[in-house]
């Protein structure tokens, strides 16, 4: 009798650890799924998209390890935090991860060109520095020369 009881108890206690192990199994599998999520999320989810358009200021090849196409584009506008309202030039920094897009901006410096981008939450090394990716130009034209306004030669006294 005893000898059956002694029997059960060691058929017991391999169970329980495989209750542990599938405890463990699931916990894993659980954490696995969120870093997934949290991967695909913050470096492959497209968060937004749209269409910039100004001078192609700079285009260039460069990388240590993974060599991407960086640009920037010049967009002209007014400085709405000033009370002044000058005019200001906006940097718009991109990467450019298709080699057809690549060869179609190199050739385009200089000139005012409207580009539709991708923007994600993060950057990966193989995709370029910025998180706005340039997948397709729409149009490139000349830049034309801002019309010079005639400022009043003599200043109002309200002003001083």
């Amino acid at each position: 009798m005893e000898e059956k009881l002694e029997q059960i108890e060691e058929t017991k206690q391999p169970k329980r650890k495989r209750k542990g192990c599938r405890i463990f199994a699931i916990l894993g599998m659980i954490l696995l799924l969120v870093a997934a999520g949290f991967v695909f999320f913050k470096f492959y989810f497209v968060f937004g998209s749209g269409v910039k358009a100004g001078e192609l200021n700079l285009f260039v090849y460069k990388g240590y390890v993974f060599k991407t196409y960086e640009g920037r584009l010049i967009q002209a506008g007014y400085n709405s935090k000033n009370s002044n309202a000058t005019i200001q030039s906006n940097e718009f920094n991109f990467s450019v991860k298709d080699e057809d897009v690549a060869k179609q901006l190199e050739r385009c410096a200089g000139k005012f060109v409207e580009l539709h981008y991708k923007e994600y939450l993060g950057t990966l090394p193989w995709r370029g520095m910025s998180k706005y990716v340039v997948d397709s130009v729409y149009s490139v034209s000349a830049v034309k020369e801002p019309v010079p306004v005639e400022l009043p030669a003599v200043v109002p006294n309200e002003v001083l």
